[in-house]
């Protein structure tokens, strides 16, 4: 069962994130270099707002429940701000080396776009964040052991790969929100995937209650995807197109 559990999770957290690695970016090297170093700035960011945080709770008092709840919500806000400070700083990186990349060419074009570079980046964000949300729960999901078996809740394991998932897939949307705001100086699409990002992350609060958090969260994806689909140039009747289809396809066939 614990196996069974363990590969479960693996390919629900991750199996979609691994589906757009192998279609999309995994043959072109270039595109490999940014998802890695995308991941490495994901990490730094990881790096320094856990030093904050232990700092903060080293240099307080653990008896004080109080205080410890409030520098966890502050460790929380604060790694996301870092994390999106980081964000910013690879795409001046990016701008930087496509600037490169066009002084290099012989045609003078650069060989992969600012909105492929946002989204590649994004998905390196979304995996390295979806590997240290998960890491750890997967390494339990093999025993020994039984979740819930103390009557705590049994979709543990479940809902947090499933929430891994959200997150990954939010993070390639808000790359390219974040990209399209600082390249078109759309400050306000910057200040949206913050507040995005910090309303996902404290909805992880409302766990154990998993539908405060995980349905808040699936719906916030599908708007952001929705969102970067548009910025990426597609149309809103190609993406009405898109949803009539698939409810014609789910609706009864009539004598069936």
């Amino acid at each position: 069962m614990t196996l069974a559990v363990f590969f479960g999770c693996t390919f629900i957290a991750f199996g979609p994130a691994f589906g757009l690695f192998i279609f999309t970016i995994a043959r072109d090297p270039l595109r490999i270099i940014i998802l890695i170093a995308g991941a490495f700035f994901w990490l730094v960011s990881l790096l320094l707002s856990s030093l904050i945080w232990f700092i903060a709770v080293k240099a307080s008092d653990p008896q004080d429940e109080q205080l410890q709840k409030g520098l966890l919500i502050f460790g929380v806000m604060f790694s996301v701000l870092l994390q999106e400070a980081f964000r910013f700083l690879y795409y001046k990186l990016l701008r930087k080396a496509i600037e490169g990349l066009v002084a290099l060419s012989e045609d003078g074009c650069s060989p992969i776009s600012i909105q492929q570079m946002a989204y590649v980046a994004g998905v390196g964000f979304g995996l390295m964040s979806g590997a240290f949300s998960m890491i750890n729960l997967l390494a339990d999901a093999l025993g020994p052991g039984t979740v819930g078996i103390h009557g705590d809740s049994q979709l543990y394991f479940l809902t947090s790969a499933f929430m891994t998932m959200v997150l990954i897939f939010l993070h390639t949307f808000w790359g390219i929100l974040f990209f399209h705001g600082c390249e078109h100086r759309r400050w306000w699409e910057i200040v949206a995937v913050v507040i995005m990002h910090l309303t996902v992350s404290g909805l992880s609060f409302c766990n154990p209650l998993y539908v405060g958090s995980l349905v808040p969260s699936y719906l916030l994806m599908a708007a952001a995807a929705a969102w970067a689909y548009l910025l990426s140039g597609g149309s809103a009747q190609n993406l009405r197109r898109f949803l009539l289809c698939l409810r014609s396809e789910a609706s009864p066939q009539p004598g069936s």
